[in-house]
């Protein structure tokens, strides 16, 4: 029988509790268990995918092009497993799957309600994983705080299937914060006591309480709130403050966190074995000097739009032992004072990607700064097409080259669509996506980064490099050194002449982990040392 696991928070958003779950699956794996993860949004959006960064941070695409919330992105970077579409559920989802089924006669005359209809699509989903994997252990995310009033379609889903596959095979874990009264000196444990009984009165238990805390916490505060809380001393669990969310794993084990969880579900806790994980650690701690990214995005007021990207330069940083600093640079900055002075003193630059016309110039003036001044450049899905337009300009001299996303007036759109896509395209769910493979040409920075000839990355994207203009850009100095099989379509192109220029319409950001560093990133950063 399958085991469930459910990770639901209160009190305040923002305790971690993706990072828990994700924790939670890489010491399950490291003692032998297969691990598959999901998050529930209750959000009514059908995915993330049309909402604002500034709203919803970065929308994470999982190899089958899936565009689903960030903490899929911790799940695949902790349990190093490939996702799917079947590990992101939003009630834009739900209620647009039952009133498809309600439109085609499915219900058979009944009246469509919140229960049961809403909570067994809820439910079916939830099962669907554990048919559609191999995995011993489904870790469930639930987003959102308990009390709001959107969630409660979900709270009320998972305590049935508790009920359906019997209480030794699922359990409750519940993150709350241990809020600390600085006037005073004191943990104070009411929020956490009235969060589980308003979690109880909706039928749930919690069987682990997880305290996100600034640092330890004694057995006072444990007994205290295992007591109130209706839960065994050993289940309350510390999630305190560490330097780098990969210590996470670490750190909750001190609290025998997995060992408790295999307890309580009847599992056999075999040997833990951190090894990997803990050599990486070793890479993180053994790190020497500093190396400076200059990012140049849209949305850098809020870092989260650019997590996977951010988090994928520091698995850089950790296999070539150096700390990299990020430089959050706001594209249209550059397009108002002298890129020297932002960038002179950047070893690398990243331009990551981005949808609308704001600040597009902006990047454009970072891929020319660094082609022009030598500087490591990875340009990524946007970032690759604003360096083909300032080259089309500046090289080529096509003064008003642009993208059709951006000027459908202009004579030179060397960043348009193909052929086949034109028409009134709806914006959610139709551009390119997911994983697509790509052709490697020999001898190119491509082949020296991955090692190998055919790769296969994922997308999120809907204009494409225009072919007319493929023999022109070559003949001027840049190469196009990774297309489709087909040699349709192009992934990447390069500027030989320059020690790391590097442009790929796919986003390589998705496939970084921190015990394997993505090739790109990875070389990125050795460039930047070099510098």
């Amino acid at each position: 029988m399958k085991k469930y696991i459910f990770v639901t928070g209160g009190v305040i958003s923002g305790l971690g509790k993706g990072i828990t779950a994700a924790a939670l699956g890489r010491l399950l794996k490291s003692r032998g268990y297969k691990v598959a993860s999901q998050k529930l949004d209750p959000y009514i959006n059908i995915d993330p995918g049309t909402m604002s960064p500034y709203q919803h941070g970065e929308v994470f695409v999982t190899e089958d092009g899936a565009e689903t919330d960030l903490d899929l992105g911790h799940y695949e970077r902790f349990i190093d497993e490939n996702l799917n579409r079947y590990s992101n559920l939003t009630t834009g989802k739900v209620y647009w799957n039952i009133l498809n089924k309600e439109r085609n006669g499915e219900y058979l005359g009944s009246t469509v309600q919140v229960i049961p209809h809403v909570t067994d699509e809820i439910k079916s989903f939830i099962y669907t994983v554990g048919r559609t994997t191999d995995a011993d252990v489904i870790i469930t995310e639930i987003g959102g705080t308990v009390g709001d009033i959107e969630s409660q379609p979900f709270l009320e889903a998972i305590r049935q299937v508790a009920i359906e596959v019997g209480r030794e095979n699922s359990m409750f874990i519940h993150v709350t914060p241990l809020l600390h009264v600085t006037s005073s000196g004191e943990y104070k444990t009411k929020p956490t006591q009235h969060s589980v009984k308003e979690l109880r009165g909706l039928g749930i238990a919690p069987d682990v309480l997880v305290l996100r805390a600034e640092g330890d916490i004694d057995d006072e505060i444990r007994e205290k709130i295992a007591m109130f809380c209706n839960v065994k001393p050993d289940c309350v669990i510390c999630n305190k403050d560490v330097p780098e969310l990969y210590y996470a794993p670490v750190m909750l084990e001190e609290s025998r966190f997995s060992e408790i969880v295999c307890r309580e579900l009847g599992l056999d806790p075999g040997v833990l074995d951190l090894h990997e994980w803990n050599e990486m650690l070793q890479r993180i701690e053994s790190r020497r000097g500093h190396v400076t990214i200059g990012l140049i995005g849209k949305y850098t007021k809020l870092h989260d739009a650019y997590l996977s990207v951010a988090e994928a330069l520091h698995h850089g940083g950790y296999e070539n032992s150096v700390h990299v600093d990020i430089r959050w640079i706001e594209s249209e900055d550059l397009e108002e004072q002298d890129p020297g002075t932002i960038l002179g003193d950047v070893d690398g630059i990243l331009v990551p990607g981005g949808f609308g016309v704001r600040g597009v110039e902006g990047k454009m003036q970072a891929a020319r700064y660094a082609r022009e001044h030598d500087v490591p450049y990875l340009g990524i899905c946007l970032g690759m097409q604003t360096a083909v337009m300032e080259f089309a300009r500046d090289v080529l001299g096509y003064e008003d080259a642009d993208s059709a996303e951006f000027n459908e007036e202009s004579t030179h759109k060397v960043i348009d669509f193909m052929p086949d896509q034109r028409g009134n395209i709806p914006k959610g769910g139709t551009m390119r996506l997911g994983a697509y493979p790509c052709v490697i040409r020999s001898g190119s920075i491509l082949e020296q980064a991955y090692g190998k000839k055919e790769i296969q990355e994922r997308h999120r994207h809907r204009y494409e490099f225009n072919n007319e203009y493929r023999e022109a850009i070559q003949l001027a100095g840049m190469d196009v050194t990774g297309t489709s099989p087909d040699g349709r379509l192009v992934e990447a192109v390069e500027i030989p002449a320059l020690r790391f220029f590097v442009g790929v319409q796919y986003h390589p950001e998705f496939k970084s982990r921190p015990n394997a560093a993505h090739p790109l990133f990875r070389e990125l950063v050795r460039a930047a040392m070099q510098k």
